[in-house]
């Protein structure tokens, strides 16, 4: 088995694409955004998904929420 077989098989596969749309709720509070990358660092820490946010995130003014992938619904388009 050479390296890029077994990355292929063990890695991580991300959930959402880069440039997807999402909502989802962050401390309670809703928002909407675009997923920048949806990564898992290592092993002991679960996976994680950064959202580049439409409006500033009220309580940290923060256009970007790291979250987990779990709490993220797509958005459709009509």
């Amino acid at each position: 088995m050479t390296l890029a077989e077994y990355f292929k098989e063990n890695r991580y596969k991300p959930t959402f694409e880069m440039g997807e749309r999402v909502s989802g709720r962050h401390e309670g509070i809703p928002f909407i955004g675009t997923v920048g990358n949806d990564t898992e660092i290592s092993e002991e820490e679960v996976p994680r998904v950064s959202v580049h946010l439409d409006l500033p995130f009220p309580k940290t003014k923060s256009t970007i929420l790291i979250v987990k992938p779990k709490t993220l619904k797509r958005l459709r388009e009509f």
